[in-house]
């Protein structure tokens, strides 16, 4: 390593003097010449590497920058995600209670508001478990409604919490009529989930899909006239004194969560406080 220096160490030397007796024999220019063919490569070279080297390094700042960038994008987008659900869920709620209580003010019945906190699945909802119990004064057999129509009775009263029966629990049973030609019937709970209007042959001739039936009254349970269903399909049996019709419950059971209980009279007729529209 020792030699190597002093061998480099003498070649530089010999180079200099080389050079330095070039220059005083008159000899400037060329060895300027000279000195250019040499270092001018080196230095084409140094240019390269040097934009090489700042072109790479300009490359990964600006990589590195967009991916900061992109994760900050990514972290924004979801926090916007995340604030849309919010005030779509806020909207939502608002509005479901706007129809609540805009039905409330209007009935000419007295009601109690309450809110859903429990359902009870048997492959479909067959009970709703409602945040009003004793402590409210609520009764067993209290009707149930809300905005779109029938919900169904009170069977269990709790000190904080009421159980209701829906319509599509195969135990329920509601007197009820087409809202179209007053044809009179029972609306039945059946095992798959459902709920079927059975009626006496000879009063359903006029029966079609798309009637809307509604609560007759009768029996002082229920308010006359609140939506039931839809007829869906029609089971005419001929001769048979019962034909069926299969329903479509005005009310979705799995998605509603707040309700009307009617606490006062029973006797009036709602027919014309509920929608009447397909």
């Amino acid at each position: 390593m020792k030699t190597r220096t002093l061998a480099l160490l003498g070649s530089v030397i010999v180079v200099c003097l080389v050079l330095l007796t070039i220059q005083t024999r008159g000899h400037a220019s060329r060895t300027a010449d000279l000195l250019a063919l040499v270092t001018t490569p080196v230095q084409k070279g140094l240019a390269v590497v040097h934009r090489g080297a700042f072109g790479f390094w300009s490359t990964y700042v600006d990589w590195k920058n967009v991916r900061g960038e992109n994760r900050r994008l990514r972290e924004e987008i979801q926090r916007l995600r995340v604030e849309a659900l919010a005030v779509t869920e806020t909207a939502e709620e608002n509005r479901r209670l706007r129809r609540l209580l805009d039905l409330r003010a209007r009935l000419p019945l007295e009601t109690l508001p309450g809110e859903i906190i429990a359902r009870e699945w048997g492959g479909w909802v067959r009970s709703l478990t409602v945040n009003r119990g004793r402590a409210d004064d609520v009764r067993r057999l209290t009707a149930v409604i809300s905005p779109d129509g029938l919900v169904g009775r009170v069977v269990d009263v709790r000190p904080g919490a009421s159980v209701v029966q829906v319509l599509t629990d195969p135990a329920s049973t509601v007197g009820a009529h087409l809202l179209r030609t007053r044809a009179p019937g029972i609306v039945e709970g059946e095992p798959r989930g459902t709920i079927r209007f059975k009626y006496m042959a000879r009063d359903g001739a006029g029966l079609q899909v798309g009637d809307l039936v509604v609560t007759s009254g009768q029996g002082g349970m229920f308010p006359r006239g609140i939506p039931i269903g839809r007829v869906r399909a029609i089971d005419d049996r001929g001769a048979a004194l019962f034909s069926y019709a299969h329903l479509t419950p005005v009310v979705d059971f799995a998605r509603i969560d707040e309700v009307l209980l009617v606490t006062g009279d029973r006797m009036q007729d709602m027919t014309a406080y509920f929608p009447r529209g397909g």
